[in-house]
């Protein structure tokens, strides 16, 4: 794939310049990689249109059909996986080999969400009636993808909401337009026109696609922040909204815990894309009994972890995706180093060009600092010491956020009772971020409203419509 060609927004089946373009940076360089079209109310307009123009013949293909060509277009991101790649690594900055991984989990994701079935519920079917609830598209629905896995993350809406029969206006993250724009011309080869439209552009088009009254439904991932404004926005005119907002992840270690084996699995609990996971280990509270054992090994680990470029061969985190998260990141340290928490590793400025930050561990902050209460989203993280259950049960859910969390220990079924009692939409014991397109995943609290994912998910992009005969 070669970044100098020009890049489009697909709008009714068509490629769409636009008329004025913003330039996307390589986070590793801070170089231009390329131009992408900065979409105009009229291009938004004309999307919308295009939607709307599609959705009749859209939803009125039976669902087998629709089910067939959005696992041909997970087919065709699995067979352009190495073009992909570089071009995901190129704008977002993660190691070749994690943007390989996210555009086969693209793949993937619409292969296994074209699996879902829509249920039919029969209320009744009596001598006097008949009647059963089924469940219909919304219309168009507007999604808003973020920047640190554009292209899986679109798909979390994407193949649901096309299954069940809606059309789209796919928006990616201003930072990271390109391999979504790509996609959207790879989508126009094998749906129908129209069924699948994607725009791009700065920080103007978000509220213009959430307040659009062509738009009937809004599903949005991003930040806690930004999803009140989408949700203020979309409640000029009803919208559905489904919001997959911030996270303040905990992880529980157990004394029982065998070191060796689960301190590189702690590791990429939390820095996994360099931290920049909503479901990324936020804050670590590890038994007492095996503290300093697990500091040591994790410190240990963590030398052996290569930062850089992600292009270069070797390197296993790349940088920061864009300058306003490198800087907040960076405060998060400053403020760790200005208070004098100890730094078991990380903590110093970089020196080279590109927003990376190393990988930081804190040693044992106090629970009200910066870092155990906000959502880093970065590779910083703090280890927190705990002796009792009920204790670190009730700290682990004083939190705003509950979107993911997990539960670490050789006894399973006391680290599953100890799961049951976190407030959070998902819950892992001995392992972390596994998502499957069949199971729902979504946040409790300010972590967001609604799910993704599984029938839950497919459900967010219906309505339920009760039809009952009278014999």
């Amino acid at each position: 794939m070669d970044f100098d060609q020009a890049y489009t927004m697909t709008i009714g089946g068509k490629a769409i310049a636009g008329t004025e373009t913003f330039d996307v940076l390589n986070p590793a360089t801070e170089q231009v990689v390329a131009s992408a079209p900065d979409a105009t109310r009229e291009d938004l307009d004309a999307a919308v249109a295009a939607a709307r123009d599609a959705f009749p013949g859209w939803s009125a293909t039976p669902i087998d059909e629709r089910r067939a060509l959005i696992d041909r277009l997970g087919d065709a991101l699995l067979a352009d996986i190495e073009g992909f790649k570089r071009l995901l690594t190129a704008e977002q900055g993660k190691s070749h080999d994690d943007a390989a991984y996210e555009v086969g989990g693209a793949g993937m994701w619409l292969k296994g969400a074209a699996t879902l079935q829509l249920p039919v519920t029969v209320n009744e079917d009596s001598a006097e009636r008949y009647s059963e609830t089924r469940h219909v598209p919304l219309g168009v629905v507007g999604a808003i993808a973020p920047w640190n896995y554009p292209l899986v993350l679109a798909m979390f809406k994407v193949g649901p909401a096309l299954l069940a029969g809606n059309t789209m206006v796919l928006k990616p993250s201003p930072f990271t337009p390109l391999s979504t724009l790509k996609f959207g011309e790879l989508a126009a080869t094998i749906l129908p026109p129209g069924v699948l439209n994607v725009v791009s552009g700065g920080d103007r088009l978000g509220p213009w696609l959430t307040e659009h009254p062509g738009i009937d439904k809004v599903s949005f991932t991003g930040s806690t922040e930004t999803g009140r404004r989408v949700m203020r926005s979309a409640s000029a005119t009803l919208k559905r909204v489904t919001l997959e907002l911030g996270g303040n992840d905990p992880a529980i270690v157990l004394a029982d815990v065998d070191v060796e084996q689960v301190a590189e699995k702690l590791f990429w609990a939390a820095f996994t894309n360099n931290g920049q996971v909503c479901i990324a280990t936020k804050r670590m509270y590890v038994h007492e009994d095996v503290y300093e054992p697990l500091k040591e090994a994790l410190v240990a680990y963590a030398r052996t972890v290569k930062v850089g470029d992600g292009s270069e061969q070797g390197n296993r985190l790349g940088p920061i995706n864009n300058r306003p998260q490198y800087e907040r990141v960076l405060d998060l340290v400053r403020d760790a180093r200005e208070n004098g928490y100890d730094f078991l590793i990380g903590g110093e400025d970089s020196d080279v060009p590109g927003y990376f930050v190393p990988v930081t561990i804190i040693d044992n902050p106090p629970e009200d600092s910066r870092i155990v209460q906000e959502e880093q989203f970065g590779p910083v993280l703090p280890l927190i010491r705990f002796s009792d259950i009920d204790d670190v049960v009730a700290r682990a859910n004083a939190s705003d956020y509950g979107l993911g969390a997990s539960v670490w220990g050789k006894d399973e079924n006391a680290a599953w009772a100890i799961a049951e009692r976190i407030a959070s939409g998902t819950v892992w014991v001995n392992e972390a971020q596994h998502l499957t397109p069949l199971a729902a995943f979504g946040g409790m609290k300010q972590s967001g409203i609604g799910v993704e994912n599984g029938v839950e998910g497919l459900l967010e992009y219906t309505t339920a419509q009760t039809i009952t005969r009278r014999r």
